[in-house]
């Protein structure tokens, strides 16, 4: 069962905001008066961004208007599990919510992605991003039923990892702002992540604030380095469901044995359950604690033993049988905080790293990008 739980608890997070931090820059102060004038002075060359002339004009030093990047990202981050529902040949669905508990659940992701943009006004970026991703998930549950005191008591205890392969698209735009190479940026992308396991693809929405400044190198105009501080908050739709083979997801040669075990056991807690409500006089059993413990401590039992006579008739012809499920997913924590830096070599090539760190998600990008004139 370990294995199955694994892989219907798959969360792909391998978006990451993998922009270069540039942007427009109003360019200031009396040792940058040559600048100034030779901004205002000169034609602007590019079609892109709209506006890009009369910014320039105005004392705006503007970024190449296209560029293309590529990008690490590795992510490991805590996520909540929660209304496991699970079926057999297209048959009931059964609410595992109550049986079956998570400890924890780690994802954790290595992507590469390919980033295009374009200046599309002069304090707006249009990016798309394509990446390619390896994703692994590993959980710490345990399976739980109630005695006749209606104390529940983990039954048996599982931890696994599995890992997956993703291809992902999305789209993404940042508002910008910078005066004296001091700036400030909005990065928004929502992204779909596929995988072959899931019926549909994950939507994700990734929002990221940050502040920083660049410095330039004296002897070079071109070449500066920039610091930045900021916030990364990730959103992930949360419902997931799919349907796959039985013999892809359960270990079918040792799984009769055990759910002819797990019978047995339900069996045993059923009959306890009966004999204590039986023990009970009329009074006591019409007491309203009494009856909470009895219909929990049933629907719990009747849930564990349908789901194991669906397993059991599922395993009558493994070859065809098939496992539906569906779950809400969601990060433990939205946000978390990140700081990084970048090298720009020139105004078509930059380096960049960003750390993210806090609460439950850690995180780290590194990337290349070359930008020119469009």
């Amino acid at each position: 069962m370990k294995k199955f739980i694994v892989l219907i608890i798959v969360v792909l997070f391998v978006t990451a905001p993998g922009n270069a931090q540039v942007y427009t820059n109003k360019v200031v102060g009396a040792k940058n008066e040559e600048l100034i004038d030779s901004l205002k002075s000169s034609e602007y060359p590019y079609s892109l961004p709209i506006l890009g002339a009369k910014a320039a004009a105005a004392g705006y030093d503007l970024p190449y208007s296209a560029g293309i990047g590529i990008n690490y990202f590795w992510q490991e981050s805590n996520i909540i599990i929660e209304n496991l529902f699970v079926g057999f040949n297209n048959g009931p669905m059964y609410d595992l919510d109550e049986i079956i508990r998570f400890d924890d659940a780690i994802s954790t992701s290595n992507a590469v992605n390919i980033r295009p943009d374009v200046w599309l006004l002069p304090f707006l970026n249009v990016y798309g991003l394509f990446s390619k991703a390896r994703t692994s998930t590993e959980i710490f549950a345990g399976v739980y039923l109630p005695d006749t005191n209606n104390v529940w008591s983990e039954v048996a205890a599982f931890t696994s990892k599995a890992e997956f392969d993703a291809t992902g698209f999305g789209i993404g735009i940042t508002p910008t702002i910078g005066i004296g190479g001091g700036w400030f940026a909005l990065d928004m992308n929502v992204t779909w992540q596929s995988i072959s396991a899931l019926d549909k693809p994950v939507m994700t929405f990734v929002f990221g604030p940050r502040f920083g400044k660049s410095f330039k190198f004296k002897n070079n105009p071109q070449s500066n380095i920039a610091f930045w501080a900021g916030a990364f908050r990730l959103h992930l739709k949360s419902e997931t469901s799919g349907s796959l083979p039985l013999n892809e997801v359960l270990p079918v040669d040792e799984l009769q044995t055990k759910v002819d075990e797990s019978m047995e056991n339900v069996a045993e807690k059923q009959i306890a359950v009966d004999e204590w409500w039986a023990g009970l006089t009329p009074i006591e059993q019409a007491n309203p604690v009494n009856e909470a413990k009895y219909e929990t401590a049933n629907r719990a039992l009747d849930t564990a033993g349908e789901l194991l006579n669906s397993i059991d008739g599922a395993l009558n012809d493994e070859e065809s049988a098939t496992v539906q499920y569906s779950l809400n997913k969601r990060p433990k924590d939205m946000w978390n905080f990140v700081v990084g830096s970048q090298y720009q070599i020139n105004k078509h090539f930059m380096l960049r790293a960003e750390a993210g760190f806090l609460g439950s998600r850690a995180q780290f990008i590194g990337g290349l990008q070359y930008r020119f004139g469009l």
